[in-house]
């Protein structure tokens, strides 16, 4: 992810080593984008009983943690070590400390799949080691530089680390809420997009209507109503993982539903639908207030939860990591910020697979079709992902400048 830079953009070292590793975003953008496919190609086997990993969570709960804990949190590390030098000015994590994070992270992955053969505390104490590290790793250049408007990013890693560690927890049989963890983990990430979309939407938008549609109305500039946006959808998600299933959090998650969809209405997306690169951050944004909204309704039994789960992951989640994540590998590799054919294509397929599995549990009789349907697209896109944007991951910049 890339977010409107408030300091200059730090002098880096001339790089010495892979271009891979030059930047956070290189190697865990590619990390998140080989997890997707791999990930879900697994899960479809498991569904299709032709697969069955050694892992100590069920199949239900591996998609699940890897879905979060593997695919998202890598995006999610991605983006911060590569936003975090430009909001403090200080220096990228780079070369040998970047391979530590990222080899902590695929130690985790191995650790998760194979716990019914290593042991499932020795697997969480693996797996966990990660986000402990991010944690350390963000705090330090954060309260370094005295960066305290970007303090939340620390508190949001450790609540992810708590996340993961719930569900470790729940797995080897301790007494922690049912589901806990996986609720706490979509609402962290949930809410990073939340905050973190509420900057780079509007922002992109504003700078592109000024380039190519000047004197049209630009996005709102942020206000109370955006800051009562974020404080209502904060409490009703935490309202969501501490009291589930209640008047009081379906009633806050309506409301947080209704604010997030005035933040968006706000930002002029549909002036932007020349440009696919911009036009898809609006879309990935839609689904929080959809997926909201469909939790709210959920909390009172009229329609199942999953659909919502499924709208803010594979909705939000998946859309908006792919809309970041193909538009900052352009920006911070020296390109031109336009989405070409194959790059509006995996839009188009990562928005099939968000509907079609939002849908599902709308049309029992069709529920396996279209799984199928998502699972693949899923699939498709980010293999597209894989396939354009690698070779510019771990190739240097075109410009022949560091980073």
């Amino acid at each position: 992810m890339a977010a409107p830079l408030r300091t200059p953009i730090p002098r880096l070292r001339p790089q010495e080593g892979p271009a891979v590793l030059a930047y956070g975003f290189r190697p865990f953008f590619l990390a998140a984008g080989v997890t997707a496919v791999l990930a879900l190609t697994l899960w479809l086997a498991e569904l299709a009983g032709g697969l069955s990993l050694p892992s100590a969570f069920p199949p239900m709960a591996w998609h699940a943690h890897e879905m979060l804990f593997g695919f998202a949190t890598a995006a999610v590390a991605g983006f911060l070590l590569t936003a975090i030098p430009n909001w403090t000015g200080r220096l990228p994590v780079q070369g040998p400390p970047l391979l530590a994070l990222v080899l902590l992270w695929l130690a985790g992955r191995l650790a998760v799949a194979t716990s019914a053969m290593i042991g499932a505390w020795l697997a969480a104490v693996i797996d966990l080691a990660f986000l402990a590290a991010m944690v350390f790793v963000v705090a330090r250049e954060i309260v370094a530089s005295n960066n305290r408007r970007n303090l939340p990013m620390v508190a949001g890693l450790t609540a992810l680390l708590l996340a993961n560690g719930l569900m470790h927890a729940e797995m080897a049989g301790l007494a922690v809420p049912e589901g806990s963890g996986w609720r706490l983990a979509i609402t962290v990430i949930t809410l990073l997009i939340a905050l973190i979309g509420g900057r780079i939407v509007p922002s992109f938008t504003r700078n592109w209507l000024a380039k190519n549609r000047p004197g049209n109305p630009l996005p709102a500039p942020a206000d109370r109503l955006d800051q009562g946006g974020m404080a209502v959808t904060v409490i009703a998600l935490l309202a969501w993982v501490i009291v589930p299933e209640t008047v009081f959090a379906g009633v806050f998650l309506g409301f947080a539903a209704l604010a997030t969809a005035v933040r968006l209405g706000r930002w002029q997306g549909w002036q932007t639908c020349a440009d696919p690169l911009v036009l898809i951050l609006h879309i990935g944004y839609a689904w929080v207030p959809l997926g909201l909204g469909l939790l709210a309704i959920g909390q009172t039994g009229a329609v199942a939860e999953i659909a919502a789960l499924h709208g803010l992951t594979a909705g939000a989640m998946g859309t908006m990591t792919l809309a970041v994540m193909t538009r900052a590998t352009l920006g911070h590799t020296g390109r031109a910020l336009r989405a070409g054919p194959g790059t509006s294509t995996v839009y188009v397929l990562v928005s099939i697979a968000a509907v079609a599995r939002t849908v599902a549990t709308f049309t029992p009789a069709a529920w396996e079709p279209l799984v199928w349907t998502s699972g693949l697209a899923w699939i498709a896109a980010f293999a597209g992902f894989v396939a354009l944007y690698g070779p510019m991951l771990i190739s240097p910049r075109i410009d022949g400048r560091p980073g």
